[in-house]
């Protein structure tokens, strides 16, 4: 895989550079609540700027349905990656019209421009190998050359992703380099005892990643919505907690292979239960208790890991050598179900080993909750690519940077 350092030596200036970034940045209306994401790929963007490119930076948002948008469009994340540089970035109002081309013809040397999001284009995210290429073809003739660095995308097939790096001279950004570097130390180069936690809403998303992991760590603390359905599986009721009882079965399965194979699976042992979901606009104080995990009323609902279980957690973290961390352990964004999550990214700060925050909520989580991020090991941009990679996938987006 071609480097970006390799790209820089050869020389950009003059040259059209195409950047499949990731900012895909949670908005409220056109506020932006977190831009990591476009911190994120900063150096790559400045370090081709600051060498005379001609820099055209591309990235999805959201959903959108293959058509323009407006409550999904980029203009907000492209003035705050123009704030962050501290210079002006040009807007174009199309992905590849009018405004496009004109907008990319219109650089100088060491200029910046965003495009409007990919996804309002309908050939991003065919499954027809034909529209997608089209549409990479009108990517193409904006650009002389590609750099992939938008990680939170390299699982998908997609025109820009995918398509694209084949119909250009390309290499892999510095975020993405570093991505696949954190990574292999979670696959190839792991350090033990290497401990996993997971949490997250629903344990059918995280099936694939204990599968594989039941074979690398030594240990695996579940919590979240998805801890209710092991639970379940132990045979303990769950009240109306999130459950899912189609995945039951195979939840045992893996309960039993943990067993047999050595690995340390730990639920927890008591739970924060309310009769209603939190009010998360107004934070309006919680009506809870504290219940043992196998004594959830029939009336109510799990919605964070109790004190003991966050003692419980940070003891099985304490002496991780490695660590890898995806999906909160509660309802984060209300402030009475907060705590089980800040426990365990306090718990990573005072691991003594290399620690990863594997993107998506426990990403945001960590900069919500108020924790500083670089006091981490890394906190990964892409939580589903994280996932897929450590569940041994080959990541289309990756691929199709190899030369």
């Amino acid at each position: 895989m071609k480097t970006i350092d390799e790209l820089l030596a050869e020389g950009v200036a003059g040259k059209r550079v195409f950047v499949r970034a990731d900012l895909n940045v949670p908005l409220d209306g056109t506020t932006i609540t977190d831009d990591g994401r476009i911190r994120a790929v900063l150096p790559t963007v400045r370090g081709l700027a600051d060498a005379g490119a001609r820099v055209v930076v591309a990235s999805h948002l959201g959903r959108p349905k293959g058509a323009p948008d407006p409550a999904f469009s980029l203009a907000p994340a492209a003035a705050r990656l123009g704030e962050l540089l501290g210079a002006d970035v040009a807007f174009a109002t199309d992905t590849v019209g009018e405004s496009a081309r004109a907008t990319v013809a219109d650089l100088a040397d060491g200029q910046v421009a965003v495009i409007e999001n990919l996804r309002f284009n309908a050939g991003e995210t065919s499954k027809d190998d034909a529209e997608r290429g089209a549409f990479a073809d009108q990517l193409a003739a904006l650009a002389d050359l590609y750099v992939g660095d938008g990680f939170g995308a390299v699982h998908r097939k997609h025109a820009s992703v995918f398509d694209l790096p084949a119909r250009l001279p390309h290499a892999a950004g510095y975020l993405i380099a570093t991505e696949v570097g954190v990574l292999k130390k979670l696959t190839d180069e792991v350090k033990r005892p290497y401990v996993v936690v997971l949490g997250g809403a629903k344990v059918s998303d995280k099936l694939a990643v204990i599968d594989a992991l039941l074979g690398k760590a030594d240990r695996l603390l579940i919590g979240g919505g998805m801890a209710y359905t092991f639970l379940y599986a132990k045979g303990h009721e769950v009240g109306i907690s999130l459950l899912q009882k189609d995945q039951v079965e195979i939840v045992k399965e893996y309960m039993k292979r943990a067993e047999e194979k050595g690995v340390e699976l730990v639920l927890p042992v008591d739970v924060l239960v309310s009769s209603e979901f939190p009010d998360l606009k107004t934070k309006a104080p919680a009506d809870f208790e504290t219940v043992d995990a196998d004594k959830i009323p029939s009336t109510k609902e799990g919605l964070d890991i109790g004190p003991k279980t966050r003692e419980l957690y940070a003891s099985k973290l304490a002496d991780a050598e490695t660590v890898f961390w995806n999906g909160p352990l509660g309802v984060f964004e209300h402030p009475d179900y907060a705590n089980g999550t800040k426990a365990v990214a306090q718990a990573l700060l005072d691991s003594p080993g290399f620690t990863v925050v594997g993107g998506g909520d426990s990403a945001a989580a960590v900069r919500i909750l108020g924790f500083d991020e670089n006091a981490f090991g890394h906190i990964s941009t892409g939580g589903g690519a994280s996932l897929e990679y450590l569940e041994g996938k080959t990541l289309p987006g990756l691929a199709a940077l190899e030369d």
